[in-house]
């Protein structure tokens, strides 16, 4: 088979499909590979690299199966290839039925099932790992002050007091990265596991007056909160907030608006220099005062609304990515190839035989094609 990966149309994302270390298992498997020219070069992988490795550079307009991070252009693939990618697609259904019509059989990350045997597949957990982890580097770099306590002939500093809402994969790693900084870190999540998994990384975790729920949706995220509940989270967030020297921001579901948890009048009450960073700002924020991809700041905390966080580390974000995408690839074509209704095989699977066929998909587009 012939594999390919593209160059992202989006001048912000630096990842890429497929790595040349991914390259040289995809060839050692007797696939070839080939690379669109610069399709990895913002990531730091030289077309060098590639041909290194064994690759071809040119288009991938004649790629059996096509690797992405961004939703490419219809036009630059073949009718009957297969596409894996972070296709977006309950943000935006039409373009995954321009990929039906044009005979591609699309693939996303968003919709694979995140259970224990797709673990190695799962991209969105480990974009989310380091989204967490660039996020907590995000607020580091705008607060006037260090994270950690220290101890100099001129006086002791004390450590920073983080605080980070929503303990996902993201979240948690937020947690633990301005904890290896020195800060004194406190979480909340809505979900009762995440006290443990807050407690385990040596953070406190924050109770308050709402009932937790039990677990999460089949989907792997929380339920979203009624408006009784959502207003009494905001009230028992907010004393925690204005404390805080930073504030990280977590709390985002594919395909829905991001759930608001920090108020601007609790970004306002926070105290002059102190920094909001909202890793959902491409999906409206969790800070009420958020702009998408830019910093602001108020007559209290700096509010970052960063986008593409995860292409600021590109070259780790893409290793892992384009390992994800082999094991699920490499599941994909094993030999018997999984059943129709395989659990991730339909999870994963958008599009087939020029229709949209992922039930999700479906009802974003009304009803579908």
């Amino acid at each position: 088979m012939l594999i390919g990966a593209l160059r992202s149309p989006l001048p912000d994302e630096r990842r890429v499909g497929i790595t040349p270390d991914v390259a040289r298992r995809y060839l050692a498997d007797g696939h070839r590979v080939t690379v669109e020219a610069g399709a990895g070069g913002a990531a730091g992988f030289p077309d060098d690299a590639y041909r290194e490795a064994g690759c071809d550079i040119g288009e991938a307009r004649e790629a059996e199966a096509v690797v992405a991070v961004a939703p490419p252009d219809p036009g630059q693939l073949r009718s009957g290839s297969l596409l894996l990618g972070l296709l977006s697609p309950l943000d935006d259904p039409q373009a995954i039925a321009a990929l039906a019509e044009r005979g591609v059989v699309a693939l996303a990350f968003e919709t694979l099932p995140r259970t224990t045997r797709a673990q190695s597949m799962d991209a969105l957990t480990s974009q989310a790992s380091m989204a967490g982890y660039q996020l907590a580097l995000e607020a580091a770099a705008l607060l006037p002050r260090v994270f950690a306590m220290m101890v100099t002939p001129a006086g002791t500093l004390r450590p920073a007091k983080v605080v980070v809402l929503g303990c996902g994969v993201a979240g948690l790693s937020a947690v633990s990265t301005a904890r290896r900084l020195g800060a004194v870190v406190r979480a909340y999540d809505v979900r009762a596991e995440a006290a443990g998994d807050v407690e385990s990384l040596g953070a406190d975790f924050i109770n308050l007056d709402l009932t937790p729920q039990d677990g999460s949706s089949a989907d792997g995220y929380a339920r979203t909160l009624n408006e009784d509940e959502s207003a009494r989270l905001l009230d028992g967030l907010t004393p925690h907030l204005t404390e805080a020297d930073v504030v990280i921001t977590t709390a985002a579901v594919p395909g829905r608006a991001a759930p608001l948890l920090v108020t601007g009048d609790a970004a306002r009450g926070m105290a002059p220099g102190s920094v909001i960073a909202d890793g959902a700002a491409a999906r409206g924020g969790n800070c009420e005062l958020t702009e998408a991809g830019k910093t602001i700041t108020t007559e209290g905390a700096t509010v970052s609304g960063p986008l593409f966080i995860e292409s600021r580390i590109a070259a780790d974000a893409s290793r892992l990515y384009a390992r994800n995408a082999y094991e699920l690839l490499k599941y994909l074509t094993s030999d018997p190839p999984p059943a129709p209704d395989d659990p991730i095989a339909a999870g994963a699977v958008l599009t087939r035989d020029g229709e949209v066929v992922h039930p999700a998909v479906l009802e974003s587009l009304g009803g579908g094609r």
